[in-house]
């Protein structure tokens, strides 16, 4: 990445960092002993039947074609900008290219997604350009040359945030004008050609950042119901309403996994290993970046696995019945990790994005921005990612225990979600040592 994942520090934190380690494991304890107590069956409203509608305006103007049409313009209008840095500007530090993409967008799409939905859906410039082709054709976009299988699910998208993830932490000279072109390249030919063949049902199952936004947009404040009506919603609603599909569990695990590699990447003891080691540092970075992934991966199945057996659930159907309760505890790791990133290589970004040419053009009116603090302390940087990655852990137990009591008997409920605490019990911990590796 262009900066390190934060300025604050385990000696930054209020209270020693083993007492914040063990007020994290004590936080998620007290959770479950409570949900054990209060929350006997299962409450989250998936299909937001019980859910408030909007405002008569609000509801008009969000449902209307203009508003639509008014994130389909500007999506192509900043891709349109993007391309010309990427294109035409130097390949040089300065060039906001590289700040644009991982910064600004990519974890970008967290913020916005979380206030207002899976924005990238509406924002989409190849979503958009393959729905201009087909008016233009007077075809219907949902239609492809043929329909999309059933077992595709999210392996297409898993395979793209992998291949994402592996240009944003291990490929070489990731930063380049190059290597960003070739790889949005193949990208775009990707997506738009597999909407041609399946349809623009296509973008919904392999496009890696439209996936990652609808995911963390589920727990939006806001979400269209399935009769088309716009209500507001308790956020784990949302979540809930996400349902096991081919690829999900994987896909939610390359999100977790790939976080808190860039935080072991980091780390002291891996920067030592990669300059001693006679290994190319792509070869060993992919290494590493796949066996945290599979580690995590392999956490994950095992506690499940268990839980379905103690909770005596049919076979195989709780990996993917829980998988939703993934998706808070990741999006926590990515506020927690690129927060000071966020706000301070983005604030650089959008001073350079004025100049995208390096003539000395003002066209934003940014140019002359100068990078303010912004919250971002290292004490209080620290009680941050403490505190976001707990808060994500705790809505992830909320998750599973209300899961849990569909998919479980009544009478085994509570002992099939042990081995799911205790994941979320060394997820936190191992999380937060990364984190604080540095």
């Amino acid at each position: 990445m262009l900066l390190a994942h934060g300025v604050g520090g385990r000696q930054d934190l209020p209270i020693p960092f083993s007492a914040a380690l063990t007020g994290a494991a004590l936080a998620l304890l007290v959770s479950f002993v409570a949900l054990g107590a209060l929350w006997k069956q299962p409450r989250l409203d998936a299909a937001l039947t019980a859910a408030r509608s909007v405002p008569a305006a609000l509801q008009t103007a969000v449902t209307s074609p203009a508003w639509r049409w008014g994130w389909r313009i500007a999506g192509l209008v900043a891709a349109a900008y993007f391309c010309i840095g990427l294109i035409f500007g130097p390949d040089r530090a300065d060039n906001p290219t590289a700040g644009a993409f991982y910064v600004l967008f990519w974890v970008g799409l967290v913020p916005l997604s979380l206030l207002f939905g899976p924005v990238w859906r509406g924002l989409n410039p190849l979503r958009t350009l393959h729905l201009l082709a087909c008016k233009g054709l007077g075809r219907d976009p949902e239609l492809g040359l043929r329909p999309l299988p059933a077992g595709v699910g999210y392996w297409p998208a898993c395979a793209g945030l992998f291949a994402f993830v592996w240009l944003e932490l291990v490929a070489p000279e990731r930063a380049t004008l190059p290597v960003i072109g070739a790889w949005l390249a193949a990208y775009a030919v990707l997506m738009l050609a597999g909407a041609v063949v399946f349809g623009s049902r296509w973008f919904g199952h392999a496009d890696p950042f439209e996936v990652y936004s609808d995911l963390v947009g589920r727990l939006a404040p806001a979400a269209r119901r399935g009769d088309g009506v716009v209500v507001w919603r308790n956020s784990l609603d949302g979540m809930a309403g996400l349902r096991p599909a081919p690829g999900l569990t994987t896909l939610v695990v390359v999100l977790l996994g790939s976080t808190m590699y860039d935080s072991l990447s980091n780390a002291p003891v891996w920067v030592r290993f990669m300059q001693e080691s006679s290994v190319p540092a792509p070869v060993t970075g992919t290494a590493g970046l796949v066996a945290v992934i599979a580690v995590v991966l392999a956490a994950y199945r095992a506690a499940t696995a268990l839980a379905g057996r103690w909770g005596a659930a049919r076979p195989g159907t709780t990996a993917g019945e829980t998988a939703h309760s993934i998706v808070p505890i990741a999006v926590g790791y990515v506020v927690a990790h690129y927060y000071t990133l966020f706000l301070l290589e983005g604030q650089r970004t959008i001073a350079l994005l004025s100049d995208p040419l390096d003539t000395g053009a003002d066209w934003l009116g940014t140019a002359g921005w100068t990078i303010q603090a912004l919250g971002t302390t290292p004490a209080g940087v620290a009680t941050l990612q403490v505190t976001v990655i707990v808060i994500g852990h705790v809505l992830g137990t909320v998750l599973a225990h209300d899961r849990a009591l569909a998919l479980f008997p009544r009478r085994t409920a509570v002992l099939g979600q042990i081995p799911l605490l205790v994941l979320m019990v060394v997820y936190t911990v191992v999380g937060l040592l990364l984190l604080f590796a540095a």
